[in-house]
């Protein structure tokens, strides 16, 4: 894969991660599975379509995740019943009508078990965590830049002031010379010498 996208998502970029994580709820699957392919297609990682989705797509799609989850759940049920009635199928609809999809999605789901869901949703949060980790210690490099710099102009503040506090002490001792200490708009500390009598 190219480099990772890291733009602004688009209307377009947005409908298809929708699109495809109610096809991954509609057919059995996961939403971190959706994210990862979301994420293929649109150049992202999946913590990025993860985030993306619950910040500000899923919102605009609650009514049709809603009913995806009902299809879901619906087939399902179909599927067990059919199950229990071995070779009985569930009055009202028969098995033909369930695509292939969703027979797949529940059986792999039934294979993997919950063991296995776990371990793709901590592998998703560990994801994540690392790359929020990585960007707080960016800022925290930055922070600690920015530090320096205040500190480095504290210590020349300070220096001046100790410097000035002398020449101060010294004039009072001799009261014929007193410096007048002005200061300019950006701040800066100057000595006016009085004029010599």
């Amino acid at each position: 894969m190219g480099k990772l996208r890291q733009d602004a998502w688009s209307e377009d970029q947005d409908q298809l991660l929708a699109e495809t994580v109610l096809r991954h709820v509609r057919e059995g699957s996961t939403q971190l599975l959706a994210f990862e392919e979301a994420g293929d297609v649109l150049e992202r990682t999946s913590a990025a379509c993860g985030f993306r989705w619950n910040a500000a797509v899923r919102k605009d799609y609650e009514k049709e995740l809603v009913e995806a989850k009902r299809d879901r759940k619906q087939k399902i049920r179909v599927i067990e019943k059919s199950i229990q009635r071995k070779s009985d199928t569930p009055k009202g609809l028969h098995l033909s009508q369930l695509s292939l999809d969703t027979v797949i999605g529940y059986l792999l789901q039934l294979q993997q078990g919950n063991a296995d869901g776990d371990r793709v949703r901590l592998e998703f949060l560990l994801k994540a965590s690392r790359e929020r980790i990585n960007a707080l210690e960016e800022k925290i490099e930055l922070l600690q830049k920015e530090n320096d710099t205040i500190r480095e102009d504290y210590e020349q503040f300070v220096s001046i002031m100790n410097r000035a506090r002398k020449l101060v002490a010294f004039n009072d001792n001799d009261e014929t010379i007193a410096p007048i200490f002005t200061m300019e708009r950006n701040g800066n500390l100057l000595l006016k010498e009085p004029p010599i009598s």
